[in-house]
């Protein structure tokens, strides 16, 4: 999913509705970028209300999801990757990063948005390593079970999976379950990322926190939950952590020092990898 828009669609993809604020447009308008209408821009605005930094959340997250990627090709060796809630184009996607240091990797999305699945079909021709399925990621069996995704991926070997900037967007609380389903579905040797929402617990960022998860929820989107260290390392279930384990997103193997501190927005999301013995 490349950034030019070369090969996209002229118009709105048929089943886009363009009075509703869709999970992926929020983050493309987050990320600055051009595939959102003013109803997603207005959850950004809501939340601004209470957290003028917002779009520092994709932000971090995206970056999270960069760094993540080139540990998983580069040292752990992963050719394979399952990205679920593949999301709006946007610069540094996972198959741009991976097939970096390895064309030879496989990566499939997982979407159900039509202008993501629109989108993506259109930028991925001549793609022969990745692919898109319109899938619900929080259905795993539905997932797991589709015949591009079983073909595609050799279950038999290692693969990651990505479950980054996703899962705060299900609000029910068997939120593990699905990744339960996830992980026993994994091969030996495989890895799972997770980037989520985080309530820090402390006064001064779990009031932000709140007062953020109360703007998304009432929005013209609908989600956002932001879960505790505790539910979010529940997600990963048995899982060997990766050092330095499940921390804000900004402090998983950073590329240099930081020269200012951070934000209080993000110090609101927690990332991190297991690996499946």
């Amino acid at each position: 999913m490349s950034e030019s828009d070369q090969g996209y669609p002229s118009a709105v993809p048929v089943g886009v509705d363009t009075t509703r604020a869709s999970i992926a447009r929020v983050y493309d308008a987050a990320l600055n970028g051009k595939d959102n209408f003013e109803v997603d821009r207005r959850v950004l605005d809501q939340v601004r209300t209470v957290a003028p930094g917002v779009a520092e959340l994709a932000w971090a997250n995206r970056d999270f999801l960069i760094r993540v990627c080139r540990f998983l090709v580069k040292q752990a060796g992963i050719d394979q990757f399952l990205d679920l809630g593949s999301g709006l184009p946007t610069a540094e996607n996972t198959h741009q990063v991976v097939q970096r240091v390895n064309p030879d990797s496989t990566v499939v999305y997982v979407d159900n948005d039509p202008m993501v699945l629109a989108h993506a079909r259109a930028l991925l021709v001549g793609s022969p390593h990745t692919t898109i399925v319109a899938a619900d990621i929080f259905r795993p069996l539905e997932v797991l079970k589709n015949p591009e995704v079983r073909e595609e991926l050799d279950f038999s070997r290692p693969l990651a999976l990505f479950q980054i900037g996703t899962l705060h967007h299900y609000s029910p609380d068997d939120v593990s379950a699905i990744m339960a389903t996830y992980i026993d579905a994994l091969p030996s040797g495989s890895y799972v990322a997770i980037a989520h929402f985080y309530d820090p617990e402390v006064a001064e960022y779990s009031e932000l926190a709140r007062k953020m998860e109360e703007k998304f929820v009432h929005s013209p989107m609908g989600s956002g939950r932001f879960r505790t260290r505790a539910q979010i390392q529940a997600l990963f279930g048995d899982l060997d952590m990766i050092e330095p384990g499940l921390v804000l997103c900004d402090d998983w193997w950073p590329e240099g020092p930081r020269l200012a501190p951070l934000s209080a927005v993000r110090r609101c999301i927690l990332g991190g990898v297991g690996f499946k013995r």
